[in-house]
């Protein structure tokens, strides 16, 4: 059992609960935090989690051997309830005797609502609710990426839709480039699947084999032949302009990704791909276009340079709302330095003069901060370029103040979709709501003083959609069972409900109002006095 449980915390908790106590009932959130850019989440990852840990027979006489032992060395004491497991074995046959209700995987949920409860469904094993928290908790993770995930798309569907008057290639628009920048193979995995909700492009196979063996779809994400840096330097400075031919050669068919700022990204484009190889490029069509790919520097000043210089060598033609179409053989792709925020880290030297954007003094020079590169130059002790992240939606807005459409661009991310993210980005908590004791239900809360946003909810839990169409948790049992919008998924060691990727994608789909900023913003508004009159 240790093996799922990950951490000492809930081992002696059996010990600590009140004399005569038959029901832990708990529930997961993501808290409410002002002044955080995500104000609703996507619910998703749990039913990975159910059939991979909890699903069956996972209690055998083995593993309460081998975890009497573990936990005996662990705590130098014997506080290990072997024979409360023991239990669990003969009269469960090993399966957990524990219900879970949640929210349908896909779904769109305001903060600060619940999002799945936990309770036991024996009154002897009432101390089994709370032990497999640390599990469950863990659900922090795909729900962050698949948030996170599906605010890239809602940017990139705004500016597709103003600079091009469709949605179309919505799906391919944000590029899975995380599976080296992230911990571990199953954190790739539950990453790689949470951005799959949203998106059909990956790098990332861990990915999409989840999806494929654990929500039932045969080929859930898609790439692209793509060229690395070792692939054209291995070539030699003198013949980049042989590597970049020896791929269009290679792959005559289909879209082909070429890494094209291994000496100078400029050149590159008005030298090689624009004179040298221009033929060899028109050569192509839409299905087999050549997607240039840049990969440092200011991705929004480099993406402008890059366009520009493609725009003069091939042209460019304006589609039905005005805006500037490369031609359709012919896209670029942005996948370093790519984030949800703007983040304006340029020059980086350890005895950096002045305080840039008002800030506190340090050893970071800001490009547009005092004299920028004459720093540089001058201080003698240069240390080199910070990476520069830089919003979409900021890039985004340069292309369409330039007149250029969305549609030439793709981005690859990497460590901000799946890495740069914790437990504190939505504020996840998993806590107790109610108890039984001798034979008396009671409604129990945290509420420290010390910090009011840490107040936990109260009773039995229930999500409905209320007569203005707000979701809102019902507290204290008050719930009607027909409006309930938590479904059982999984009890007494059986997984209740499968859903399919594909039923998630529907759940996450953009609405309408998403698309159209004036309407969203409203919307947004209106919950948010709703919950502040709830609070």
């Amino acid at each position: 059992m240790h093996e799922t449980i990950k951490t000492t915390l809930q081992i002696t908790h059996y010990k600590q609960y009140p004399p005569n106590v038959s029901k832990i009932y708990s529930y997961f959130e993501c808290r409410q935090k002002k002044g955080s850019q995500f104000s609703e989440v996507v619910f998703f990852g749990l039913q990975y989690l159910l059939k991979k840990y909890l699903t069956g027979p996972v209690v055998t006489e083995d593993k309460i051997q081998e975890a009497k032992l573990f936990y005996q060395m662990h705590f130098k004491q014997a506080v290990f309830d072997e024979e409360g497991w023991r239990k669990v074995l003969e009269k469960h046959n090993g399966r957990l005797p524990i219900r879970i209700k949640a929210v349908p995987e896909g779904k769109i949920i305001p903060r600060g609502n619940v999002l799945f409860t936990v309770e036991n469904t024996d009154q002897d094993f009432y101390w089994l609710t709370n032990y497999i928290e640390t599990m469950l908790v863990q659900m922090w993770y795909p729900i962050t990426v698949a948030t996170v995930s599906r605010e890239f798309k809602k940017i990139l569907a705004k500016h597709l839709k103003a600079t091009s008057g469709s949605m179309e290639g919505l799906d391919l628009k944000l590029h899975d480039f995380g599976y080296r920048g992230v911990s571990s193979q199953e954190s790739a995995a539950l990453g790689g699947a949470a951005h799959l909700v949203n998106f059909c492009g990956t790098d990332t196979i861990a990915g999409v084999l989840m999806a494929q063996r654990y929500y039932g779809c045969p080929m859930a994400g898609f790439s692209i032949p793509a060229a690395e840096h070792s692939t054209i330097i291995s070539w030699g400075k003198n013949k980049e302009k042989e590597a970049f031919e020896r791929i269009l050669d290679q792959f005559l068919s289909g879209p082909v990704s070429v890494v094209s700022d291994s000496y100078d990204i400029f050149n590159a484009c008005k030298h090689i791909w624009g004179d040298e190889l221009k033929e060899r490029v028109m050569e192509r069509c839409e299905d087999s276009c050549l997607v240039i790919r840049p990969d440092s520097g200011d991705p929004g000043e480099t993406l402008i340079e890059v366009i520009k210089i493609l725009g003069e060598c091939f042209g460019y033609s304006v589609n039905s709302v005005g805006y500037k179409v490369l031609p359709s053989y012919l896209r670029i792709i942005q996948g370093d330095g790519i984030d949800l925020s703007s983040v304006d880290l340029r020059y980086m030297s350890s005895n950096c003069i002045g305080t840039p954007l008002g800030g506190s003094q340090g050893n970071i020079i800001y490009k547009n901060g005092p004299a920028g590169k004459t720093h540089q130059k001058q201080l003698g002790k240069f240390q080199g370029f910070k990476k520069i992240s830089c919003g979409v939606e900021k890039i985004l807005a340069k292309l369409s103040d330039e007149g250029w459409s969305a549609e030439n661009v793709l981005f690859g991310c990497g460590s901000s979709l799946l890495q740069k993210l914790n437990r504190d980005t939505l504020s996840c908590a998993f806590k107790c709501s109610y108890v039984e004791t001798n034979g008396k239900g009671m409604d129990v809360y945290k509420q420290p003083v010390t910090d009011p946003s840490k107040g936990s909810k109260r009773g039995r839990l229930s999500l409905r959609r209320n007569s203005d169409g707000f979701l809102e948790t019902i507290e204290r049992g008050a719930g009607k069972p027909e409006e309930d919008l938590l479904v059982t998924v999984f009890e007494n060691g059986n997984l209740m409900k499968d859903y399919s990727l594909d039923e998630i994608r529907k759940n996450a789909l953009l609405q309408d109002e998403e698309l159209n900023p004036n309407l969203y913003n409203h919307e947004q508004e209106l919950l948010h006095n709703h919950i502040s009159r709830i609070h």
